[in-house]
């Protein structure tokens, strides 16, 4: 059976009380591209209610049309009526959701949020300047685009208000289920009352999730606590954050509606205030200290950045970019894992131990990230003497979550410092390291960032 006459179902994505989400394949466009269906059914039938429906579908698609022209909302395709149900036809987005990088107990840095916080506000503010408030923001809500790694905000919940009409004892139509959902829903909006600032204090909410490492749906008692005078979110005491972050996320969450940021942009423009800012006498000092530096030295001086190489390995489907400096090591050790290490440029004879990158692809691993932590962890105490693992953090790799750890420890009679970020594809895990002498570890990381910042996973 064909929805609309052209819309094949494959997959169902969810069931939950407003209807259905599933992902379709488009029998009518050259290749049979994917697409997500989201069906809607009103509680009553009556014709009254079905026309109240209906005007309401219409005109939430219509909104629809406007807000997928933003390249970080689904393009919406078609929408249409079926059998007194109600269809939304929506751009399929690859990726992954929030969820994923928001575990339960992971607490992520600060810089991190800043930007997951700033990336959301600039989708959200195009939504607020067309008067519109999405209703329901949370982390399963909020997708990481696989090609890009860009935020793309999806399920608007307005739609949801056809599921939600019944006829009362008068024969009026009402909406029976306030939209959204509990732990990011604020008061006002849990009334039936909804604001622009409701999804401020959602997105303030999810950053708070991720400085804490708490989920805010209350569960057995669970959930983030609230002052019992004046209903305000007490999280400052479980994390470590600068004053200016969390007075920014303060006020997002207020408990009143009027003492929070009006709208994103206003919220966005306080996040951009969190860059610092050189004072411009230290920028004048700067600039005459350079100049002085460059007429005394000469322009002979003046480093040209080194140019870049690519290497493409495409039997484990990955690519990085590297300094043509550097020197290749191809391993491809299936023991290991090991598939190819890049070695910093050597000083001399006497620089033995050369600052290096590896990447390497364990096969046939059935764990999760946090899982695939522990393993790591253990895996290094026992490879190294004297290991001991100095920071803990989650960050993106290859537009994909992922994990990174800081550790030092003794190997060959060397004292070693190392970054180690991975992420998991299918059944694969992607293994990228920096190892260096303590003293040296400084002398390349900006290249090692810039390195792992290009890694790119093709394999399926």
């Amino acid at each position: 059976m064909l929805l609309g006459g052209r819309y094949q179902i494959i997959t169902q994505l969810g069931r939950g009380g407003f209807g259905t989400t599933s992902v379709a394949i488009d029998t009518q466009r050259p290749r049979n591209p994917k697409c997500v269906v989201k069906q809607f059914k009103p509680q009553a039938t009556d014709p009254h209610t079905l026309q109240v429906a209906k005007r309401l579908f219409d005109q939430e698609a219509e909104m629809l049309e406007t807000l997928g022209k933003h390249d970080q909302i689904p393009q919406l395709l078609a929408y249409f009526e079926e059998n007194q149900e109600f269809y939304l036809v929506q751009e399929l987005i690859e990726g992954h959701d929030l969820t994923q990088e928001l575990p339960p107990g992971n607490q992520l840095s600060e810089a991190f949020v800043i930007k997951l916080l700033k990336d959301i506000l600039e989708v959200l503010a195009f939504v607020h300047q067309h008067n519109t408030i999405h209703r329901d923001i949370k982390p399963s809500n909020i997708r990481r685009r696989q090609k890009d790694g860009k935020i793309v905000l999806i399920d608007f919940g307005a739609v949801k208000q056809v599921k939600g009409l019944q006829v009362n004892s008068q024969g009026q139509t009402v909406l029976t289920v306030p939209i959204g959902t509990h732990g990011y829903m604020p008061s006002e909006q849990a009334k039936g009352d909804p604001r622009l600032s409701s999804d401020i204090y959602a997105v303030g909410i999810i950053c708070i999730q991720a400085l804490t490492g708490i989920n805010p749906i209350p569960r057995s008692g669970g959930g983030l606590p609230t002052h019992p005078e004046t209903g305000e979110i007490v999280w400052r005491d479980r994390v470590s954050v600068s004053p200016k972050l969390a007075n920014i996320l303060d006020k997002m969450v207020r408990y009143d509606f009027r003492q929070r940021y009006h709208t994103a942009d206003e919220a966005l423009q306080a996040v951009k205030g969190l860059a610092p800012k050189s004072p411009p006498w230290k920028t004048l000092i700067g600039i005459g200290i350079a100049a002085v530096v460059i007429v005394i030295l000469g322009l002979s001086l003046l480093r040209v950045p080194p140019k870049n190489k690519n290497y493409d390995n495409p039997s484990y489907g990955i690519k990085i970019k590297y300094p043509e400096t550097w020197s290749v090591q191809n391993l491809e050790n299936p023991v290991t894992g090991e598939v190819v290490t890049f070695l910093s440029p050597k000083e001399s004879q006497a620089n033995k131990l050369q600052e290096k990158l590896t990447i390497k692809v364990l096969e046939n691993f059935s764990g999760t990230l946090d899982q695939s932590t522990d393993l790591f962890k253990t895996e290094i105490k026992n490879r190294l003497l004297s290991a001991k693992i100095i920071d803990q953090a989650s960050t993106i790799l290859a537009n994909k979550a992922a994990n990174q750890l800081v550790y030092t420890g003794k190997n060959e009679g060397n004292s070693l410092k190392n970054l180690q970020v991975w992420t998991l594809k299918s059944d694969r895990v992607y293994i990228i390291t920096y190892t260096a002498a303590i003293d040296d570890y400084d002398k390349f990381m900006q290249t090692a960032q810039e390195m792992i910042k290009s890694f790119e996973i093709s394999a399926p």
